[in-house]
């Protein structure tokens, strides 16, 4: 254990950010570089090593959170981030993007504000990359046989590594230019600065993993022509077809997807473009959609010079603390969150429907007409007479997504099964209906976390092993059909 009086003696800590005004102006991330490492001692000394640790089961990796807190405590940084390494492929990213499930199932978090799981987490993976600790793992012996994975987010990198570890020789095909699925294009560099991605990928390269940009597998090439020509393919495409609002005036220009909207600052970045073809550059800006997309649009405006953002949610405003009926512990609380994107401006209003978008004589977007929403019989109606418009001449739609593409032919030539939700179904090993055709992610869980599309990936590696060598090694944390720990 840690310190045994560690959650007695300190309280909670988390980073720092910089001032509002000085990172709206620029899109380095929002910490302070530099500001954990004084208090992380304290903080991860805070860690009760419970005799049921229920940050586990918070946590669908499985992270090792008190071991390796108690190495962070006694600044054992090799150690710690090699059982961070153990259950966890790619600790900064989720030390950054995660919002930390395992916080909500921390013992401590029953009456005590919980350990700053993720603050240590990120701190301990930057210090080992910083020390040089991070290595490639080159596997002693190839195994002869060969992967194909789809798609370069989290669930596809991760299982993309497992595999290449466990000797197989790996292929990652991306649709995209650069890879990294939502980990390089959805999210926004003042969250997750894109070099996290580079040095990973640099990593794995060495390891022996190959990647191809620029493929869309089912328009660029064959789906069943890829199937020949690998011993087993890994789908993680993800779920990329954006819920729509279809109501009067949608066809107006200036309303978007957001991730029409979030890729082209993201670009801006990478050297691609000197101005987003999208910009929120003195516009009003509108965000519809109140989760962690919907805080990225509102971010990347003000960075922009919106001239106002307002965010819009269909659904009342969370309570600010858990309700213990409701939403007991350890399950994963709807609370309110300010992010670090609503600390540097705009409106955000709950309860509210779009009942239709207003335009100018040349089909711009200008006014976006809304109504208070409430439950009646179960349905969210509009309450009379509370109609009213607001400016808008950017509109960005942030409502989540429906599944995985099937227009681009992927779906079809393979000849996949989908399940009810239409996600791509899968066997308990995470392969599906076609054999040596596995599926992790969002593709086959649906829209998800950072968290579990790594632990997918993990775990379908593990399923894909056991398919060409008949035994595995490789962790699996989850099944196809463990869920989030809620009521």
């Amino acid at each position: 254990m840690a310190d045994p009086k560690g959650f007695l003696n300190h309280g909670r800590e988390v980073a720092q950010t910089r001032p509002v005004d000085e990172r709206v102006k620029d899109w380095n991330e929002v910490y302070v570089p530099g500001s954990l490492l004084p208090i992380i001692s304290k903080q991860a000394s805070r860690c009760m090593d419970c005799g049921i640790p229920f940050c586990h089961n918070g946590c669908p990796l499985g992270n090792l959170i008190p071991e390796w807190n108690d190495y962070a405590y006694r600044e054992d940084w090799s150690a710690a981030q090699e059982r961070l390494h153990a259950t966890n492929n790619f600790p900064e990213f989720t030390g950054r993007l995660c919002p930390a499930p395992c916080e909500s199932a921390c013992v401590l978090g029953i009456n005590q504000p919980a350990v700053t799981i993720k603050n240590v987490e990120v701190s301990i993976i930057d210090q080992a990359w910083d020390r040089g600790d991070v290595a490639p793992q080159i596997p002693e012996r190839l195994s002869g046989k060969t992967v194909a994975v789809i798609g370069s987010g989290p669930a596809g990198l991760a299982a993309a590594q497992q595999l290449t570890r466990a000797g197989h020789t790996v292929a990652v095909y991306e649709r995209a230019d650069r890879i990294g699925g939502l980990l390089r294009y959805g999210i926004p560099e003042f969250k997750m600065e894109k070099r996290h991605i580079n040095r990973r990928i640099e990593q794995m390269r060495a390891e022996g993993t190959k990647f191809r940009t620029g493929v869309e597998v089912g328009r660029d090439i064959d789906a069943a022509g890829l199937r020949k020509r690998y011993d087993a393919v890994v789908v993680a495409a993800g779920a990329t077809v954006s819920r729509d609002l279809p109501v009067p005036g949608r066809e107006l220009n200036g309303i978007h997807y957001a991730m029409e909207y979030l890729p082209l600052s993201n670009k801006v970045q990478e050297g691609d473009y000197v101005q987003p073809p999208i910009t929120a550059e003195g516009k009003h800006v509108v965000v519809i959609g109140g989760g962690d997309t919907g805080a990225d649009c509102v971010g990347t405006a003000h960075r922009q010079g919106a001239a106002s953002v307002t965010q819009l949610e269909i659904m009342p405003q969370p309570n600010e603390e858990r309700n213990t009926t409701t939403q007991p512990w350890p399950t994963f609380p709807m609370l309110y969150k300010v992010t670090s994107a609503h600390e540097e401006g705009g409106e955000r209003i709950y309860s509210a429907g779009t009942t239709h978008f207003e335009g100018d004589e040349d089909g711009n977007v200008q006014w976006l007409h809304l109504a208070e929403v409430e439950f009646v019989d179960g349905k969210l109606v509009n309450k009379p007479g509370t109609e009213r418009k607001i400016p808008a001449q950017l509109v960005t739609l942030a409502m989540g997504f429906t599944g995985t593409d099937q227009e681009n032919g992927l779906v079809s030539q393979f000849g996949l099964d989908l399940d009810a939700r239409g996600n791509v179904d899968r066997d308990a090993e995470f392969q599906t209906n076609v054999p040596g055709v596995f599926v992790a992610g969002d593709a086959g869980r649906g829209q998800s976390l950072i968290v579990w599309a790594i632990a997918e990936g993990r775990s379908a590696a593990r399923g894909v092993d056991r398919f060409l060598t008949g035994v595995s090694e490789l962790h699996a944390p989850i099944r196809p059909t463990d869920r989030s720990l809620t009521v």
